[in-house]
C-alpha cells in the first residue's frame, strides 16, 4: 500500500469515526425493533490479486463470507445478518468483474447502506501487470475480461472498470511481491485485533491395516506400545474403556510419548499460527484403530483442548472389525 493510499484510507476512517461511525452492537430500525448491525467488508480488485485468499482469511478469523454476491442483495444480506440475534455480528462480500452485469448497482447499495447508517469498509486487491500475467499464465486460464484478446488486455479492461471502486477503497494491499502466507498477515493484521489467530485441530484414530488418513497433516504411529488386543479380558472393549485406557498408559514410554508429542504439537501450533494455517489434522495411529490410537486420541484431544486449540476428535475405524 502506498503512502497516499494509506494516507487516503486514514482519512476515510477518520471521516467515518466523526460522522455517526456504527459498529458492531449499535442497533438498526429494520421495521420491527432495534437489532445490531454487523460489521461489514467489501472485498474487490484486479482478478488475480489474491480475493479469495484475503476472503478465506476473514472466514478463518469467524468471519461470513459470500463469494461473488450481486451488489444489489448486499443491504438484504446486511439485513439478515441484522436479524440473526448475534449469529453473524461479521459479513464479508466479494464483489468482482464476474458479476459485471451487477456491477453498476454497487454504488447504489452503497449509498443505500449509509442511508441506513451502516459502516462499511472496502479491501481492494491490487497487482502490477507483469504479476497478474504471471499467475494467469501459470494456472492456464484467461483472464475473465480478456475475450479474444490477450491478457493483458482483459486486466486493462478490469482496471478500467475498477478504477472507481479503488479510488473509494479504504485498504488498498498491492500483492505483486506477495506469498500466500504474506497476504494472509497483512490480512490477520487489519482484522484479527489483538487476538492471536485461531487454531482448530481434528485428531483422528485410525488403524493402519485400513489406510493412512488423505487428509492428515501429521501421523504418529502407537504401534510402539503392546497390543490390548492379545490380552483376553480387554480385547471386546476399545480405547474409550477406563481398563483398556489404563492398560495402555501403564506400558513404559505411553505417559512420556504423550507428554513429549504435546510439547511438540504446542511448538508447531506456533508455527503454524505465524504462517496462516488455521486448520491441523493431527492422525494417531495403531494396528486396527480400536484400543491403543484411540485411548491415545483421547488424551491427546484433551491436552490440547487445555492449551486453547480448538478440538475435534473423530474415532475413524473403531468398531470396523
Amino acid at each position: 500500500m502506498t503512502e497516499r493510499e494509506h494516507e487516503h484510507g486514514r482519512d476515510r476512517t477518520d471521516r467515518a469515526d466523526g460522522a455517526g461511525h456504527v459498529s458492531t452492537g449499535t442497533p438498526i430500525e429494520t421495521g420491527d425493533s432495534a437489532v445490531a448491525i454487523p460489521e461489514l467488508v467489501i472485498i474487490s480488485g484486479m482478478s488475480g490479486a489474491g480475493r479469495s485468499t484475503a476472503a478465506k482469511c476473514l472466514e478463518d478469523l469467524g468471519w461470513f463470507v459470500v463469494d461473488n454476491l450481486p451488489p444489489a442483495l448486499i443491504p438484504t444480506m446486511v439485513e439478515l445478518g441484522a436479524r440473526s440475534q448475534g449469529n453473524v455480528a461479521r459479513i464479508a462480500v466479494v464483489v468482482d468483474v464476474r458479476g459485471r452485469r451487477f456491477f453498476d448497482n454497487l454504488r447504489e447499495s452503497l449509498a443505500d447502506l449509509e442511508a441506513k447508517g451502516v459502516t462499511r469498509r472496502i479491501v481492494f486487491l491490487e497487482s502490477s501487470d507483469d504479476a497478474l500475467v504471471r499467475r494467469f499464465e501459470s494456472v492456464r486460464r484467461p483472464h475473465p475480461l480478456q475475450g479474444d484478446g490477450r491478457i493483458v488486455d482483459g486486466i486493462a479492461a478490469e482496471r478500467d472498470l475498477l478504477r472507481e471502486l479503488r479510488g473509494d477503497a479504504d485498504l488498498v494491499i498491492d500483492t505483486s511481491s506477495l506469498n500466500v502466507h504474506e497476504l494472509r498477515a497483512k490480512m490477520d493484521a487489519q482484522f484479527a485485533g489483538d487476538e492471536e489467530p485461531e487454531l482448530r485441530a481434528t485428531v483422528m484414530s485410525f488403524g493402519f491395516k485400513y489406510g493412512l488418513p488423505v487428509d492428515a497433516d501429521l501421523v504418529v504411529d502407537c504401534r510402539f506400545l503392546p497390543n490390548p488386543h492379545w490380552v483376553p479380558e480387554l480385547r471386546p472393549f476399545t480405547g474409550l474403556n477406563e481398563e483398556v485406557s489404563a492398560y495402555v498408559f501403564d506400558q513404559p514410554g505411553a505417559k512420556e510419548f504423550l507428554n513429549q508429542y504435546t510439547e511438540l504439537l504446542q511448538l508447531i501450533a506456533a508455527g503454524y499460527r505465524r504462517e496462516g494455517k488455521r486448520y491441523v489434522t493431527i492422525a494417531v495411529g495403531c494396528t486396527g484403530g480400536k484400543h491403543r490410537s484411540v485411548a491415545m486420541s483421547e488424551k491427546l484431544a484433551a491436552r490440547l483442548a487445555t492449551e486453547g486449540i480448538e478440538t475435534v476428535l473423530v474415532h475413524r475405524d473403531m468398531g470396523r472389525e
